[in-house]
């Protein structure tokens, strides 16, 4: 079955950190850029960071410096750590398949979503 499924969200103080991960299935994880993406309450869903099959990553200048992601091809298996959270990252995290190789940031570049994770930070 071709699928993704995170994991990981849950809630946490701001300043901390944590780790979401999404597990794929039924395809060559491999050959695929993949990305992470977000959506708050009553906002659309934004780009958060994605990495190429080769490993190159790019991010959202609102979570650069502070969040990294990053693949295990040997696992099928995509991380996104976070770290210094705000209230502002609060939100359900979803990863996504590229229909490319390379870096991809637009949400039209994705044709496969898992069903998210949700990550609230408050104290």
């Amino acid at each position: 079955q071709v699928r993704l499924v995170e994991f990981g969200g849950g809630l946490v103080q701001p300043g901390g950190s944590l780790r979401v991960s999404c597990a794929a299935s039924g395809f060559t994880f491999s050959s695929h850029a993949m990305g992470w993406f977000r959506q708050a309450p009553e906002k659309g869903r934004e780009f958060v960071a994605t990495i190429s099959w080769t490993g190159k990553t790019d991010y959202a200048d609102s979570v650069k410096g502070r969040f990294t992601i990053s693949r295990d091809n040997a696992k099928n298996t995509l991380h996104l750590q976070m770290s210094s959270l705000t209230r502002e990252d609060s939100a359900v995290y979803y990863c996504g398949r590229s229909v490319y190789n390379t870096i991809t940031t637009r949400t039209g570049e994705y044709d496969l979503w898992g069903q998210g994770t949700e990550v609230t930070v408050s104290s």
